[in-house]
């Protein structure tokens, strides 16, 4: 029985691989669960799952579960990094923001098997992620349904022979307003994306597209590959491409459900009889793909901008953006200001080498410091 390590079980992909687990008792055993703060939803998960220890990184939140539940429960950072390393087979990172990094970079250290779901990781950290998990022969699953699909189209290829990565995006709720529209954009309209129901902060982030510019840089790292493009695809069916030199074209394609790419990564290298449904082409006969305005959305550009900088400017850019998505939530500012402050930050940002974990963190207090005042 595969061992697993949940970082951000109360969460969109967090709940999801539960739902695979469930269907599949036999095969998995959850042995750690962490989240940030939803302790309610948590000890519902904790009583049908039964793991050694849940990690509460608040740690208020913490003292409350400890008396509703006779399981062993650590809080703050230092209990999420306890919760990674228990042992198991396979840890997926579910866990939004970069307040996963630390415990994931602990298990990369220690060798393990990484689905990661959080691309805040590799945005943050790539270049010491990558070469960390090379150093500790980890093994890195994509589990974010573009970067799985990647994952699935180029194995068993060269990936010398890959020409072309290109992203598909929904394009959110917002792809079809104009620029007036835009300014009229309330925190509530942000948060109805057209196909997933997430977190708030990711889906602003697909309202924005700063969602697929981090998958943008999240690829570069995970797949080593330059050429990377972005295409709308309203119907969400075709997860990815990839294109070859020889100009062949592989797509991994299915209903959006994230189960699939989470039950792929949690079986890899085998496949299993899933959850989701069998696509019926008669009934999706028109698939569609349009270009993004760039000029309408800023966000995708500026990650673009970005990772040709590479060092701290990415780090700075993820954490800059989680500021002032934040800022936008509680209404301080407007949505298209999202881009415009983050925008005027990087401009401003003194570009450094970011040579490990500390730099790393020295940046994003930085950035954070900075987006609250802008």
């Amino acid at each position: 029985m595969k061992k697993i390590v949940l970082l951000g079980s109360t969460g969109f992909i967090g709940r999801n691989t539960l739902k695979v687990i469930k269907n599949f008792i036999n095969k998995f055993k959850v042995v750690s669960l962490a989240a940030k703060s939803n302790i309610d939803l948590l000890e519902i998960q904790a009583n049908e799952f039964k793991p050694k220890i849940i990690a509460v990184y608040d740690e208020e939140k913490a003292k409350e579960l400890k008396k509703r539940l006779n399981i062993k429960v650590v809080s703050g950072l230092e209990g999420l990094r306890e919760a990674a390393l228990v042992e198991a087979d396979f840890i997926m990172a579910a866990m939004s923001g970069n307040v996963g990094i630390i415990p994931i970079i602990d298990a990369i250290k220690k060798g393990k098997t990484v689905g990661l779901a959080n691309k805040e990781i590799l945005v943050s950290a790539g270049e010491l992620v990558t070469s960390l998990s090379k150093k500790f022969k980890a093994t890195i699953i994509p589990v974010d349904s573009e970067h799985n699909a990647i994952f699935q189209c180029i194995n068993g290829e060269n990936i010398k022979d890959v020409k072309k990565i290109i992203l598909t995006s929904s394009g959110g709720p917002f792809w079809r307003f104009t620029k007036k529209e835009m300014d009229k954009i309330t925190p509530a309209m942000a948060l109805k994306h057209p196909t997933y129901s997430m977190g708030k902060k990711i889906s602003v982030d697909s309202s924005t597209l700063m969602n697929k510019g981090l998958e943008v840089i999240e690829a570069f790292f995970l797949f080593n590959v330059e050429n990377i493009e972005v295409t709308l695809h309203p119907q969400s069916i075709i997860h990815s491409f990839v294109e070859f030199k020889d100009h062949s074209i592989k797509a991994e394609m299915g209903y959006p459900d994230m189960t699939l790419p989470i039950q792929y990564a949690l079986n890899y290298p085998k496949r299993e009889k899933g959850l989701v449904r069998s696509f019926d082409f008669r009934k999706n006969v028109y698939l569609e793909f349009y270009p993004v305005d760039l000029n309408k959305f800023k966000a995708l550009s500026l990650a673009y901008e970005a990772l040709k900088i590479k060092k701290s400017m990415l780090c700075y850019l993820n954490s800059a953006n989680e500021v002032l998505v934040d800022r936008f939530l509680k209404k301080e500012i407007s949505w298209l200001d999202i881009s415009y402050k983050l925008e005027k930050l990087l401009s401003f940002h003194q570009v450094e080498d970011v040579i490990d974990l500390e730099a790393i963190l020295e940046i994003d207090k930085k950035a954070r410091k900075e987006a609250e005042k802008i």
